[in-house]
Formats: structure tokens, sequence, C-alpha cells
């Protein structure tokens, strides 16, 4: 019997949760050439995969869906993006079987997932953006961000490192550096931050922040918050005092994300 070859199809991109921002943009170029493969969290899905997923789901199936998302949800946000699947699955009462049926890989179920996080995040984004004080859009900025990082350790995770196989996660990643890099370029304009800083010292923010916020989650929820504000402080224009160290560039900035997807 001949052997048919069928065409493959590419999935629809995701509609953006984010909104493009005008007038601020990351190197893409230079960081481009510091990609790598992220293989445990991305694999190959098939046409039968792409089609299931266009198709409207029946009522049980609809069912498994949601239980597994509502899994997920909890499970990720309790221990990151690491969580184990299959406790997931165990949790949604579903085989395995199932829920890689409905996410075919890790990154499918968690973008899932962080739908209601990521519109949290850009409700309160799009205040700051918004706001006519240069300073106080930068500050509500980091402190609605911070804020939901606290809340999500899976999150948290999500923030901190590069899933360089997946265009969608690398968009978010994008517009989120390009919406700091508008807060903070206007506080700097406005002469209200002090102008040596980089994209690269508000992610080692964020980075700082997810280990205190691991250390501190259920003795001291709120302890977040003094640390950013402290740092806020340091942020001022009139608090700028020579730095031996230059900030990363953002290649160096994208390659150390793509690390901590890698080793953790």
């Amino acid at each position: 019997m001949p052997q048919i070859r069928v065409r493959r199809r590419r999935p629809e991109r995701a509609p953006s949760v984010l909104r493009p921002v005008d007038g601020a943009r990351l190197d893409r170029r230079a960081a481009r050439k510091w990609r790598r493969p992220s293989a445990s969290y991305t694999e190959n899905v098939s046409r039968s995969d792409v089609e299931q997923r266009s198709r409207p789901l029946r009522r049980d199936a609809q069912e498994h869906r949601d239980k597994l998302l509502a899994a997920a949800q909890r499970e990720f946000a309790a221990r990151g993006v690491d969580a184990s699947l299959e406790k997931i699955a165990r949790d949604a009462g579903v085989a395995i079987g199932t829920l890689y049926r409905h996410f075919p890989t890790r990154l499918d179920l968690l973008m899932a997932a962080f739908q209601p996080r990521l519109l949290e995040f850009q409700a309160g984004a799009s205040k700051a953006l918004e706001m006519d004080d240069p300073w106080q859009a930068f500050v509500s900025y980091l402190e609605n961000l911070f804020r939901v990082q606290a809340g999500d350790r899976g999150f948290n995770d999500f923030l901190s490192r590069r899933f360089t196989n997946n265009a969608e996660t690398e968009r978010i990643h994008d517009e989120m550096c390009a919406q700091i890099e508008q807060v903070l370029g206007r506080a700097q304009a406005a002469g209200a931050a002090r102008p040596d800083i980089a994209l690269a010292d508000i992610v080692n923010l964020i980075w700082s922040n997810g280990r205190m916020i691991d250390a501190t989650s259920t003795t001291a929820p709120n302890a977040w918050r003094r640390q950013l504000h402290l740092m806020l402080d340091a942020y001022r224009a009139e608090r700028a005092h020579p730095i031996p160290e230059p900030p990363m560039t953002d290649a160096q900035l994208y390659d150390a994300m793509v690390h901590l997807s890698k080793v953790n």
C-alpha cells in the first residue's frame, strides 16, 4: 500500500495577553545568539494534537480539562513550574495520559494555568503605565509585579526563567521587559530615578525577591514589600553614587535566565 504523506499544519498563535509597548524594546538581535534548547519543557506536537485542541470538547472532556487546570494551578503555585505532572493528574482524578491529551507539553499546561495570573498582572500593569507621575508609575508597576509574584511560586519561576523553544513565553517575557524599560525610562527622564539603572538591575531584583518569597511566604508573607521599598529608595536619583560594576548586557541577562531553566 503506498505511503500517504500528510502535511502538518502549524498551531495558531495564542492571542496576546500583554499589550505591545511603544518606544521600548530589547536588543533582540544581541539576545538571540544566546538562545539554547530547553527540551525538558517542550516536545514535538503531532497533527492530531493540534486538531484535538481546535475542536470543541465533549462535556466530559471539558470537565477533565477544567479539573486538570484547577489542580495544576494549585500545584504550580505551591511547588513551582517543576511540580509533578503525575500528582496533578492524580489530584484531578484522571490518568496521566488524559493530561497529555489535553496538554501535550509541560509548557502547554503552564501557559493555560497561568492565564488568570497573567491577566491579573496586566490589569495592574496597565494602571501603572497610565499614571501621570513617572516615579509613581515605576513604583506601582514593580509593586504590582512583586505582589503577583509573591502569591504564586510557579509564576515566580516563570518570571525568572526563559523557555527558549516556546514563542508565546518569549513574547510575554519580551513585552514585560519592554514595559519595565518604559516605566523606568520615564522615571529616569523625569530625573526621579538614577540614570545608571538598567533592565538587568530590575531582573536581579526579581530574582532576589523570589528567594525572599520562598523563605518568608509562611512566616512573613508581606516581607517582600519592605525589601522592595528599601531598593526603591536606593533607586532614587538623589541617592546615586558611582557603582564599581556595570549592569549585565541584554545578552548576558538572557543567558542567565536560560541557565535557570536548565538547572532547575
